[in-house]
């Protein structure tokens, strides 16, 4: 499994649940957390199988911006 990490513009609870519906539907994914309360809003990204453009363009797809770290 590999672990991608984004900083990103998903900085509070309801850019959360902007952004859920479309990582929970990109297959691949096993599991994703953002830490909000970090400054650089940290989006940590299991998968198996995607590379680390199909997240960031499908968190950019829900609106916000991601710079992979």
């Amino acid at each position: 499994m590999k672990t991608y990490k984004f900083k990103t513009t998903i900085n509070c609870g309801s850019c959360v649940r902007a952004v859920t519906p479309h990582l929970n539907k990109l297959e691949g994914v096993q599991d994703w957390k953002v830490d909000t309360d970090n400054p650089d809003k940290i989006l940590e990204v299991n998968t198996n199988s995607l590379d680390a453009q199909d997240i960031k363009s499908t968190v950019e797809k829900a609106g916000f911006k991601a710079e992979q770290v």
